[in-house]
């Protein structure tokens, strides 16, 4: 059995500057992520960045994704902040699987944590869940192809990775973390009515992993009824654990129920800590509003906080969160200027 438990928010306290691998990539990318830096200074924390051009502008520029080297370059750092990429210029997918994804597998990410905290529409009272979404396995890993592509007998087929070492550990992790919040509850999310084989080894691995927390709650929801309870009674959820394709789809639809995509944080964590985790918004490059100061760099900064999280500096990252608690509008820097000014004042 697996013993990977979430990171320990209190053992990474350091009186040096923490190094920071920053790529801020494209569109409204840099703009976010200079304005949560300086929020993250505003706290009190002090670190030492690293800037990196990575992303659709620099591989239109001269072809290069994420060398090897670059890569290599990347470990060495105790996080990494990114901004955005992508760019409507390079086909979908080429930066997705070059620059995203080849991070996430070769740096085991394995936990996409995103929280959600808000009011949904329709609602009076605010909801707290927090997705755990594993980040490494299923149809991501690319496994499949295209036969005959073009023709009217044209073949393609996506597989679903699934293995037993990565639910349990994702597994884990959620309840690891359910045990450390007030409600103590674990939903997971799947489709084991239609998907039978990686949706079992699912159920099973979450049935026994609950065994080992019987002071944690649980349930399943299909994924199509969690879609309806987001919108509908959000405040069912705690802890939600579900697999790749199913997290990304959800994450989505709760950054929507809870104020909107541009204020969703996210964390892809090494709980491990064998390389960098890396934190990001994830509202995209909205290339079409770059330079008009209509960015709204709360998601990063937010983003920003969970990494102050995973780094130990807690305190900081819970005075960032309350500086973002209540709605402030502006330009992008003036939005970060007020959550600063909450901060210091």
């Amino acid at each position: 059995m697996f013993r990977l438990a979430p990171y320990d928010m209190g053992l990474m306290v350091s009186t040096s500057a923490h190094r920071i691998a920053v790529i801020g990539g494209d569109g409204i990318g840099p703009e976010v992520i200079t304005q949560a830096l300086k929020v993250v200074r505003a706290a009190g924390v002090s670190l030492d960045t690293t800037d990196f051009d990575l992303g659709g502008a620099r591989y239109l520029r001269d072809g290069e994704i994420l060398s090897d080297a670059v890569l290599d370059q990347l470990r060495s750092f105790d996080a990494i902040l990114l901004g955005a990429v992508g760019t409507p210029d390079v086909p979908p997918g080429v930066i997705e699987r070059g620059l995203l994804l080849k991070m996430r597998f070769e740096l085991d990410l394995y936990i996409n944590q995103r929280p959600f905290i808000g009011t949904a529409p329709g609602h009076t009272q605010p909801h707290d869940f927090i997705c755990i979404r594993e980040n490494t396995e299923g149809p991501y890993v690319g496994e499949g192809g295209v036969l005959r592509k073009g023709t009217p007998r044209e073949v393609a087929t996506q597989g679903s990775v699934n293995t037993r070492t990565g639910v349990e550990r994702c597994i884990r992790y959620a309840f690891e973390l359910a045990a450390k919040r007030e409600r103590r509850h674990v939903t997971l999310v799947h489709k084991t009515n239609v998907l039978t084989f990686a949706g079992n080894l699912w159920e099973r691995a979450f049935n026994e992993v609950a065994v080992e927390y019987p002071q944690v709650g649980t349930a399943y929801n299909h994924v199509d009824a969690a879609c309806i309870y987001f919108v509908q009674d959000p405040h069912r959820y705690d802890v939600i654990v579900t697999d790749n394709l199913f997290g990304d789809i959800l994450t989505d639809l709760g950054g929507a129920v809870s104020g909107g995509i541009g204020l969703a944080s996210s964390a892809n964590l090494n709980p491990a800590r064998t390389g960098p985790s890396m934190f990001e918004p994830v509202h995209g490059s909205a290339p079409d509003i770059v330079g008009t100061g209509k960015a709204n760099p709360t998601a990063a900064i937010l983003s920003a906080a969970l990494m102050l999280d995973f780094l130990g500096e807690v305190s900081a990252a819970e005075r960032i969160r309350g500086a973002c608690a209540s709605p402030v509008t502006g330009s992008t820097s003036e939005i970060a200027d007020i959550i600063a000014s909450r901060i210091v004042g």
